[in-house]
């Protein structure tokens, strides 16, 4: 027992030290915020993301993941953007690292969103969100959001972003956590050293990876083409079966468009 309370001292008190460590929002963060998430508009931003899924509370590991988040940025104003973004990720055999399409007698469908809309804005050093996504009955809008916040040690920026999702959808009740830790230092080389990210989750499985509560936790970071994916396997998905994530929404117009 006073080992676990120690634990739980411990626990809490690096949290009490993130909070506390924590950067109120400057225009120069902002821009830095833009550049790391989604590109200068320019360029577009691709995380590349792998990892793994577990059921809980067992831990046993049940799949593993590959995917990318592919992102443009429209620029609205010096302290305001609007990030416009597709993901897609896909659950792999354990052994043999080939796309699951089924288990349990069930069809196993790859997480995707066709596009997000994100609105990002500095207000009262504080960052503002607004998140957009699905189309007509599925319409959702989150926002505004307040709770991501940011770090610096030494020359990298490190910016957390929890997710509490607790939505009715037509499709019934959805409940999870994410949560999403973006680490930036513009001093190194190349892309994927300057840009990395770490996401976690905690929700339902698919009941073709066994159903229940499970965690998935990935380790990303960005590259500067498609052809830089590291992964044969999640590369040739993309270009035979989910050629729509090979680029990011072209405007606000095409957004409109999926939303109705």
């Amino acid at each position: 027992m006073k080992k676990l309370i120690l634990s739980l001292f411990v626990a809490f008190g690096a949290v009490f030290q993130s909070t506390a460590q924590s950067l109120p929002w400057s225009q120069e963060i902002f821009d830095a915020w833009v550049k790391m998430r989604v590109g200068d508009g320019k360029q577009n931003a691709i995380w590349w993301c792998q990892g793994e899924v577990y059921s809980y509370p067992s831990g046993k590991l049940v799949a593993r993941m590959e995917g990318i988040d592919h992102g443009t940025v429209v620029k609205v104003a010096k302290d305001s953007v609007i990030q416009l973004n597709r993901k897609t990720f896909t659950y792999h055999d354990l052994k043999t690292n080939e796309i699951i399409t089924e288990g349990f007698g069930q069809k196993l469908e790859p997480i995707a969103y066709n596009y997000q809309k994100i609105t990002y804005a500095l207000r009262d050093s504080k960052l503002k969100t607004w998140v957009e996504q699905g189309g007509g009955a599925r319409l959702t809008k989150m926002g505004p959001g307040e709770s991501i916040t940011v770090r610096k040690t030494g020359n990298t920026y490190i910016w957390t972003a929890p997710v509490f999702l607790d939505l009715t959808t037509p499709r019934g009740k959805y409940e999870a956590y994410e949560n999403y830790d973006f680490f930036f230092t513009p001093s190194l080389k190349t892309t994927k050293e300057k840009y990395q990210l770490t996401w976690e989750r905690y929700g339902d499985l698919p009941a073709a990876i066994g159903g229940g509560k499970g965690i998935i936790h990935l380790v990303c970071y960005r590259v500067d083409t498609i052809e830089d994916l590291p992964s044969a396997v999640f590369k040739d998905y993309l270009k035979q079966k989910a050629a729509l994530w090979l680029n990011p929404p072209k405007d606000l117009a095409e957004i409109a468009q999926m939303q109705k």
